[in-house]
């Protein structure tokens, strides 16, 4: 067996599968693309899905790549035992409906025992237990001893999405024999989790495709995934027991080491920490280089955990001052030739790492005072639970991520009450969310960052929409950042800018800041109270960094219809003070791409009249093409011109005065037209109040006009067709249906009467004799309220001696309606009184006169017992 070093296998590896006509690709970012099921690369398939699943085209129908992969699930054993990783390199070689079983496994067998030169009699391979196929092919094609290969089961050796769906297939595993002295027994065999045969390589034959219960069918085009550990086999190749032990682990341990003037071997303890510091590191530099920054959500999370919990076991072994940033030059020393982005990216990984770490630096030695404080109170009062608040506490004010407040607990037998600490959390995201939208999105840059030392921005939109500049600072997450990359949502401020920043009630500008390699849409831009124009957005490729020089540009197209609506808010103004007299002032005004609201000082509704004179005259100043431009001069000179200025708006000593033709002259600082000629047409949409003297209009200007004839003529033609007609003659259509319905509803209204009033007669054939009285009692259906009281009227007016209680249900409520006949109230009937004491019963209230009387009801359940006490009240009433 070939000692090798890990930067000589991985070459070997590469070249050997070279050799076999595969396309050697670097490895992929660890940032996936277009994967949100992914926080970061976790495998060397990962980046291939989209290849596997035929969503895009594989470069070539061969594939080799070493993959650089990150994984935290198992980071509290990091360091305590000698298998896991957060960062490591998956060697693979894939198949895209090419190669199959045969070769994967023949070319497998030839690396391991050819380029490797592993002892065939110390390797062993594990098959799915139904897959004789492949024990075909180990055993008669490959030549693999029948006693060197392990049936096993679904859950060891097969392959599936976890969804349970999908393409799927069997697989096979490679092992080597440590030897007996790791053995756990006699029994001891491949799967065993004890540390005699170790498992370095997995071939997955993706043959099947399983319908999601349980149901597999061949796949027409099969594939192979396969993936070798390549810190695992350097540390089978280089015979030693832990993966830290491998030659490029120890280079990076020796450093920390010297660093820390501790050496490995002194102690459990200490060993632990140079471990820790020594995986984080490795991967601190790789995620840094791929474009991910400190923050606290995402990957950017993992990175800042990575690097805080290295800081904090550097000061474990008496390390007080930052020095992670030093330990990079060794991982730039071991993995550069395999990696050269890391060596070119160098200057930038450095101090991405100094600036999270200072930024620690400035609050752990008294969080871990604090934390360690507090823990001893718990031990005293023979505690195990952490409070949430404290925990909060730690993260929000001395950022301790809460994983390490954790792991600390642990070391002490305790732990947090995670749920409290979760709530408050999330408390705290509902408070700074609504402190944003109370502040238009800025309050967390006021209160949480120092921009103090960056140079207010130059704004050059007036005469551009596009420009070269220089970043100058990068929030993201709430904190200042070196820089954000591919999928980050961010804040940038450059030296110059043609964005727009909101103000004034004009919209913000959109666009993109981008280099060769990086783009970076805007969608939104806000102004600090200090002058400083934020540029929001997402990296949409790349990543771009402080001190990056930039292109800018911004939407024309929006820009554009912007400027159309703010140009025509000023005809506006000037046309309103002509139509209703100059006390007319604005009271505040939203200018969005063709769409303006304009509020204003007026006392009364405008009158149909007003408005269309004020829409023409603005309309008339478009089509006049008034020449648009700008001046500046003193507030005093601007006055006595006669510019308008919006009411109780702080001005400088300088101000900007836009004019159109002699119509119009106002202060203001937005984008607007060279001719008023350019707003194409205007037209008012609405006038309403808004307050005590207030109104408002909004309207629409150049296209958005279009779009409301568009939508107007939709309508009318709709309603031609719905009425059978077209739409020139759409109003006598609607006359005459309108006369129509109205004749056709008297007709039934007198029907409806005439058919309630027939029922009279069978309603009679239910009376019942009550000292002479003929009572009435009846829940009736398929009428209206209407036709109730027309039937109660009809059956006083024709019995001088009857008594009626008539009820309809309709939707859970119940409708009353009493009557009582001449003679019948002489006798002491009384229809107010009988309706109420119905009423209430089902749940509501009413009376009336004693001849006729209506009510209602909320319960239309306890409408029986209602009607069931009719009879015994009369009896009550009767002389």
């Amino acid at each position: 067996m070939r000692h090798m070093g890990l930067n000589e296998i991985r070459e070997k590896y590469l070249s050997f599968f070279q050799s076999k006509d595969h396309l050697r690709l670097p490895s992929f970012s660890l940032i996936p693309e277009n994967d949100k099921s992914l926080l970061l690369i976790p495998a060397g398939m990962a980046p291939l899905k989209p290849y596997f699943t035929g969503e895009q085209t594989p470069p070539a129908k061969r594939v080799t790549t070493c993959q650089k992969c990150v994984r935290t699930n198992d980071i509290e054993n990091v360091g305590i035992t000698a298998r896991h990783l957060t960062f490591f390199e998956m060697l693979g070689n894939f198949s895209f409906g090419d190669y199959f079983k045969r070769e994967a496994t023949k070319w497998a067998w030839e690396f391991v025992t050819e380029m490797l030169e592993m002892p065939e009699d110390r390797l062993y391979v594990s098959i799915y237990l139904e897959d004789d196929e492949a024990f075909d092919i180990w055993t008669k094609e490959v030549g693999v001893d029948a006693s060197h290969i392990f049936r096993m089961g679904k859950a060891d050796n097969f392959w599936e999405i976890g969804t349970g769906s999908g393409p799927c297939g069997p697989c096979s595993e490679i092992y080597f024999d440590r030897g007996e002295q790791y053995a756990c027994g006699p029994d001891c065999h491949p799967g065993c989790d004890c540390d005699r045969y170790v498992e370095f390589w997995n071939l997955v034959f993706t043959q099947f495709n399983n319908d999601g219960n349980d149901n597999y069918t061949p796949l027409e085009k099969k594939n192979i995934d396969t993936g070798m550990g390549l810190e695992r086999i350097a540390c089978i190749l280089q015979e030693v027991d832990s993966l830290f032990e491998v030659d490029t682990m120890v280079a990076i341990t020796n450093a920390v080491s010297a660093k820390c003037g501790v050496k490995t071997g002194e102690s459990r303890k200490t060993d632990i920490s140079l471990r820790i510091i020594t995986d984080h590191i490795r991967a601190t530099v790789m995620l840094v280089c791929d474009g991910v920054i400190p923050s606290n959500e995402g990957g950017g999370y993992v990175l800042r955990r990575l690097i805080r919990r290295a800081a904090r076991h550097g000061k474990l072994l008496g390390v007080q001052e930052p020095f992670l940033n030093e330990l990079c030059d060794t991982v730039f020393e071991v993995s550069g030739s395999a990696y050269p982005q890391i060596i070119e990216k160098s200057d930038y990984i450095k101090k991405v790492v100094m600036l999270e770490e200072e930024r620690f630096e400035k609050t752990i030695n008294s969080g871990l005072r604090i934390l360690s404080d507090r823990m001893d109170e718990l031990e005293k009062e023979g505690e195990k639970i952490f409070s949430g608040d404290d925990s909060f506490k730690l993260f929000d004010t001395f950022g301790f991520p809460v994983d390490l407040t954790i792991e600390i607990l642990a070391e002490r037998g305790m732990e947090i009450d995670k749920e409290q600490f979760d709530a408050l959390m999330q408390a705290q995201r509902d408070r700074a969310r609504k402190a944003r939208e109370k502040q238009g999105g800025l309050g967390w840059v006021e209160s949480s960052l120092e921009l103090g030392d960056v140079a207010d921005s130059v704004f050059t939109g007036y005469d551009n929409v596009s420009g070269e500049g220089k970043v100058m600072a990068v929030l993201s997450d709430g904190e200042r950042q070196h820089g954000v990359s591919a999928g980050m949502t961010g804040v940038i401020l450059l030296d110059s800018t043609p964005f727009y920043a909101e103000s004034g009630g004009q919209v913000a500008d959109f666009g993109t800041i981008s280099t060769d390699s990086a783009v970076f849409r805007v969608t939104n831009v806000q102004k600090t109270p200090d002058k400083k124009i934020l540029h929001t957005g997402i990296i949409e490729k790349g990543m771009i960094s402080e001190d990056d020089f930039v292109r800018s540009e911004i939407d024309t197209a929006r820009r554009d219809a912007i400027a159309r609506a703010h140009s025509t808010v000023h005809l506006l103004q000037g046309a309103l003070r002509k139509v209703l007299g100059n006390h007319v002032g604005q009271a505040g005004s939203l200018v969005e791409p063709d769409r303006v609201r304009f509020d204003f000082t007026h006392f009364s509704a405008m009158t149909a009249e007003e408005i269309a004179e004020a829409e023409s005259i603005v309309n008339d100043k478009i089509l006049a093409a008034l020449p648009g431009r700008t001046t500046e001069m003193t507030l005093e000179e601007a006055k006595s011109a006669g510019a308008i200025a919006l009411s109780g708006e702080a001005y400088g000593d300088r101000v900007r005065v836009v004019h159109f033709g002699d119509f119009s002259a106002e202060l203001c600082g937005g984008t607007h037209l060279k001719n008023s000629s350019m707003a194409g047409l205007f037209k008012i949409t609405s006038e309403t109040s808004i307050a005590a003297g207030v109104r408002r209009i909004e309207g629409v200007t150049g296209k958005g006009v279009l779009e409301l004839l568009n939508s107007k003529q939709s309508v009318i033609d709709s309603t031609a067709a719905a009425l059978k007609t077209n739409p020139n003659d759409l109003v006598r259509k609607g006359e005459q249906v309108m006369a129509e319905l109205k004749e056709n509803a008297s007709v039934i209204e007198k029907l409806s009467s005439e058919i309630a009033i027939g029922k009279i007669s069978s309603l009679m054939e239910s009376a019942v004799d009550v000292n002479g009285i003929s009572l009435v009692v009846s829940s009736l259906e398929n009428i209206n309220t209407d036709q109730l009281r027309s039937m109660g009227d009809a059956l006083r007016d024709k019995y001088d001696n009857i008594v009626a209680l008539l009820a309809l249900c309709s939707k859970g409520k119940v409708t009353l309606t009493a009557v009582c006949g001449k003679e019948a109230v002489k006798r002491g009937a009384h229809a107010g009184n009988i309706v109420k004491a119905a009423a209430k019963v089902v749940g509501g209230g009413g009376g009336g006169r004693p001849d006729s009387a209506s009510a209602g009801g909320r319960d239309a359940s306890k409408l029986p017992e209602a009607l069931a006490g009719v009879e015994t009240n009369l009896r009550g009433m009767l002389k």
